[in-house]
């Protein structure tokens, strides 16, 4: 058995450190959009496979034999590659996978099926709007440059967001309820725009506005092909035949 984790989430982070803790021959792959990406206890690697194609040539080079895809459930791209290249070469495939949100009853949510949606949705007068959505797709709101943006992300970028209107901060998480109320009041956010990324880590920004009693765009998931899912690093244990228990000697996979 060998183990290629493509990792970016909390979850692919705890799946490393549980395979390490038995000695699992694996590796974890970061794809590089972080410039200082948490270390990992396994080999690591990090860039991009060059598609489907080139992903599955590492697969045969490495005599991978069991594929874990934990990347953000926003890594289109890199989901549909991992799929395709498991089929090509015959690797067990299972991606881990955070349940997504559901809206509470005191939620504000507009649901919105892409970022172009998301855009078309800020229609309307100024506001002053938090984007949690990573640094990549910021571009494609300068289509509203009615509105004043409050960027957080991870790293500083190289060059500034092309939004006329923008305030930006540096900050890695995970954040907290209290942390995003602050934020949120600091700088007068009056609607926020997030992916459904799900998890307990990323969840405090929807924690803040539901206090607030903000408006949410909310972005749904892409569809993705068909595969195998697990909800916890117990689960993809399980799969590998490496079953975890409690302390109480119960059973903990999903």
């Amino acid at each position: 058995m060998k183990v290629l984790i493509l990792g970016g989430t909390t979850e692919a982070g705890a799946l490393a450190r549980a395979l390490a803790e038995r000695e699992i021959p694996a590796l974890f792959s970061y794809a590089g959009r972080v410039a200082a990406p948490k270390p990992q206890p396994l080999p690591t690697r990090v860039g991009g496979f060059g598609g489907a194609d080139g992903l599955a040539a590492f697969l045969v080079a490495q005599r991978i034999t069991h594929l874990v895809d934990a990347t953000h459930p926003f890594a289109e791209q890199m989901s549909r590659h991992a799929v395709a290249a498991a089929e090509r070469t015959g690797t067990a495939l299972i991606a881990l996978t955070r349940p997504p949100w559901e809206p509470q009853e005191s939620d504000r949510w507009q649901r919105v099926a892409s970022i172009e949606a998301a855009v078309a949705a800020l229609a309307g007068p100024p506001e002053r709007v938090l984007l949690a959505i990573g640094r990549l797709h910021l571009a494609a709101f300068a289509a509203r440059p009615e509105h004043h943006y409050v960027l957080r992300l991870v790293d500083l970028p190289e060059e500034a967001p092309p939004l006329p209107r923008h305030t930006l901060t540096v900050d890695r998480g995970p954040f907290t309820r209290e942390g995003d109320l602050a934020l949120m009041r600091e700088h007068g956010v009056e609607r926020l725009v997030c992916k459904n990324a799900g998890g307990a880590g990323a969840a405090a920004k929807l924690e803040a506005a539901r206090a607030l009693q903000l408006p949410v765009i909310m972005i749904d998931r892409p569809a993705l092909p068909p595969r195998r899912e697990a909800h916890g690093p117990d689960a993809v244990l399980d799969w590998l035949g490496h079953r975890s228990t409690s302390d109480d000697g119960t059973d903990r996979g999903v």
